[in-house]
């Protein structure tokens, strides 16, 4: 037997216990005491990037702390994600991500090792449609001579991309795959080539991210042929959906963006997180920002873990139907 246990070794041990019972919770409930890092899988300039230091900004202003952005580009917003994947889950180190790196990437590309169960979903922020385009050389106006000349002209036309397996991609495979259309994809290594391509008449059709082509599209530089969110973008009234073309009616696919963490991340975090999200979305100011960059802002009761199961097994059939893999 061993020998028993003195009143002062009695009392460090109660001490040390009581300790470690309220260690995690009071650091939880304390959330955050110090600044914190909102991760970027892009470099600075193009979308997500400008969703993180939106949000970001608002963050810090609710949550009393600094947020640092860390734009981690590389492999299409993957080499990022992994990194807050891989993160100490204490609500420190979070992510701002796109469909691309949080949805899609994992279907098309082998080397990609996380998926959703690897995160702590905290918001939807929201969502920016895509746009269907034409060069001018092409002489079509709207979609529905679009679909007209692809389908008397069955692969003799491309369409172009930013990229194997990004949404733009997935959205041209869906348009294609809508109305029965024969065209080769091509991808670029980013939204320039691609637009100078467009632009020069050397490539017949491309989809853009819609804040990315509006300047091209009032210039007149390229046509639009319609967005492709189920409805009219509201920064875009006068852009009609792919949708309200009958060969089109179940075309509907965006770009979207939400705020994530680490798996298992505490509640009191997850928690305190969600109520500084909701008031983002709800802020005039936030909204005014969002609309004027071409977004439309989620609505705070969307469930963030839903959606992205429901955008997984919808990007599941465009990949298998166009057979899409790095």
């Amino acid at each position: 037997m061993h020998p028993p246990l003195s009143r002062r070794q009695l009392a460090a041990l109660f001490a040390s216990s009581l300790a470690l019972l309220s260690a995690a919770p009071a650091s939880a409930q304390d959330y955050p005491a110090k600044p914190i890092t909102l991760v970027v899988g892009y470099p600075p300039g193009g979308s997500t990037d400008l969703m993180g230091r939106l949000v970001g900004a608002e963050l810090a202003t609710r949550l009393g702390q600094p947020v640092v952005i860390e734009n981690l580009g590389g492999a299409g917003g993957t080499i990022g994600a992994q990194k807050v994947a891989n993160a100490a889950a204490d609500g420190y180190t979070l992510l701002v991500g796109a469909s691309n790196e949080l949805a899609i990437a994992k279907l098309v590309a082998k080397s990609v090792k996380y998926g959703q169960a690897n995160f702590t979903p905290i918001g939807l922020i929201g969502s920016q449609p895509l746009v269907l385009v034409a060069s001018t050389a092409t002489g079509v106006k709207n979609a529905n001579d679009f679909t007209q000349l692809v389908k008397k002209n069955p692969g003799k036309f491309s369409y172009g991309s930013s990229g194997v397996g990004t949404a733009l991609h997935l959205a041209g495979e869906m348009v294609k795959e809508q109305a029965g259309l024969f065209m080769t994809h091509i991808p670029y290594r980013g939204v320039a080539p691609l637009t100078n391509d467009l632009v020069g008449n050397n490539l017949e059709f491309g989809v853009f991210v819609l804040s990315s082509g509006l300047p091209h599209i009032k210039s007149g530089k390229v046509v639009t042929l319609g967005t492709t969110a189920a409805k009219r973008a509201p920064a875009t009234p006068d852009i009609p959906a792919l949708a309200e073309f009958p060969q089109f009616k179940n075309v509907n696919i965006e770009s979207w963006f939400a705020l994530v963490g680490p798996a298992k991340l505490p509640q009191p975090v997850v928690n305190r997180l969600k109520k500084a999200l909701n008031e983002t979305l709800q802020s005039p100011d936030f909204r005014k920002k969002m609309a004027a960059a071409g977004s439309s802002v989620a609505t705070p009761d969307v469930n963030l873990e839903q959606f992205w199961r429901d955008e997984v097994a919808k990007y599941t059939k465009i990949v298998q139907f166009a057979k899409i893999e790095e």
